[in-house]
């Protein structure tokens, strides 16, 4: 049933627009390992048989090539014991805003902080490196979500629906800060309301 979800949920973003063609990656932890979406299928097309099987270390057991972002999943893992979902995708709010701040740790959305709780900007490095997939795993920390600045997001939880829905949750929220940018100056929280919504976010929603 796991292996089906994984598809689902890469056919789904696909669908709502996070990703296109054969961008974006899906993974689930297993005791074993872990499972990931291959490289160069579009989300759309894929099938069960063509997901990829890997070991705790990263080693492939299937014969298909993975996403080229497997390390980024396996630095995430190995840091992080309650996340048995990821998902990479290129939301496009979110990759433009990306573009023009350095910073989205707090959302002047309350949905967004409950949700998400602060969202961190990577920096830039190159899609597929080593040193993209350290950076991405040390800067989520123990959060749940994640911008890579000038690429795209990761967000993860303790399943893959979990990681899917705050995607689709942090695309929302930025389409909303995005659309507020053009017509003004967002309003923001005071200190004091951040830490009380903070404190919603520690009980609410998917784990």
């Amino acid at each position: 049933m796991k292996l089906k979800e994984v598809v689902y949920y890469a056919k789904l973003l696909h669908k709502q627009n996070l990703v296109s063609s054969t961008d974006g990656n899906l993974s689930i932890r297993r005791d074993d390992g872990f499972v990931i979406t291959p490289t160069s299928i579009p989300k759309r097309e894929l099938k069960v048989e063509d997901l990829v099987n890997l070991d705790k270390n990263g080693k492939q057991l299937k014969n298909r090539k993975p996403s080229s972002e497997v390390n980024l999943h396996l630095e995430i893992y190995k840091r992080r014991k309650d996340v048995n979902g990821i998902v990479h995708a290129h939301p496009p709010f979110t990759i433009a805003l990306s573009l023009i701040v350095d910073s989205l740790e707090e959302f002047p959305l309350s949905e967004t902080i409950i949700t998400l709780g602060k969202v961190k900007i990577a920096p830039f490095k190159m899609p597929g490196s080593i040193e993209l997939a350290k950076e991405v795993a040390k800067v989520l920390g123990e959060g749940r979500a994640v911008i890579l600045k000038n690429h795209g997001a990761v967000t993860v939880g303790g399943s893959l629906q979990s990681a899917y829905y705050r995607m689709e949750s942090l695309e929302h929220s930025s389409k909303i800060l995005f659309l507020s940018k053009l017509l003004g100056k967002p309003s923001s929280f005071t200190k004091k309301q951040i830490l009380e919504l903070n404190k919603i976010s520690n009980n609410y929603g998917l784990k």
